[in-house]
């Protein structure tokens, strides 16, 4: 071993990926860039992109041919290699995270409209302890009307009584 192939004395040795490694993390970076394409035009604009890969992005949504389009998602993948993709990587989870909260929120609503209309008032004056800012009069008229047989009417009354309990577990959130 000759002295120009040795490690300087103190000095870490850089060890590359392996070749699997890095075929892997450009594999995930273009399914990051892949997954870019699916978001809504408003939502990407709010992501920290470069001109370049925004301009990218933007043709690909445009092109109608197969083979275009994979070559410009492969171009994706290569733009997306040369840049950091942490910050795009951090957007998207927070914009995964507020999802995955209102779906929460919508649910939870779901269960008290539902349990509301099967046990009425024992359900209701528990709802209205557990949040205090509830007017009781509003809610107990959105649920007679919600409870009524009349089937059209009846549904648009659930649907509201189910907007009324979003709005408000919503507030107490």
């Amino acid at each position: 071993m000759s002295s120009a192939d040795k490690p300087s004395e103190g000095a870490e040795p850089t060890e590359r990926p392996s070749k699997s490694a890095a075929k892997r993390e450009a594999e995930a970076l273009q399914a990051l860039g892949e997954s870019l394409l699916g978001l809504p035009a408003g939502e990407l604009a709010a992501l920290p992109l470069p001109e370049e890969l925004r301009e990218a992005l933007a043709l690909a949504r445009r092109i109608q041919a197969h083979g275009g389009l994979r070559r410009q998602r492969q171009l994706i993948g290569k733009l997306m290699r040369r840049i950091d993709a942490e910050p795009i990587r951090a957007a998207l989870a927070a914009r995964e995270q507020a999802h995955r909260a209102i779906v929460a929120l919508d649910h939870q609503a779901e269960r008290w409209r539902d349990r509301l209309l099967e046990e009425g008032d024992a359900a209701l004056g528990e709802f209205i302890a557990a949040h205090p800012t509830t007017e009781p009069q509003a809610l107990r008229q959105l649920l007679r009307a919600a409870a009524r047989a009349d089937t059209a009417r009846a549904s648009h009354a659930r649907r509201q009584l189910f907007r009324e309990l979003r709005r408000l577990l919503a507030a107490d959130a």
